[in-house]
């Protein structure tokens, strides 16, 4: 649908699809479903980040309250803190720095 969008227009997009591929028919995941898929699709975001208390208090949201789903927004917005926090975002921008 986006083949000719801008990149950042493709990465929203891969988003979504990713999302919505493990969401269920009213368009949520569960906080087990969502850790998941974290580990699965955004590892190396998060690689590294184990020790760290602000990652910890996510992931261990994560953990509780089985019943609690999260949808899209709730899901954006915790990819945005887990980049934030990454190492991997400071390698990214060292590269660019270094260009």
């Amino acid at each position: 649908a986006l083949g000719k969008g801008s990149d950042l227009e493709k990465a929203f997009a891969t988003v979504a699809l990713v999302y919505n591929n493990s969401a269920d028919p009213e368009g949520k995941l569960s906080k087990a479903e969502t850790k998941s898929l974290l580990q699965t699709q955004f590892g190396g975001f998060i690689q590294g980040q184990e020790n760290k208390p602000k990652y910890q208090e996510i992931i261990s949201a994560l953990d509780e309250e089985l019943e609690n789903k999260i949808d899209f927004e709730d899901f954006m917005v915790l990819l945005v803190s887990l980049t934030l926090m990454s190492d991997l975002l400071q390698e990214i921008k060292n590269v660019k720095a270094t260009k």
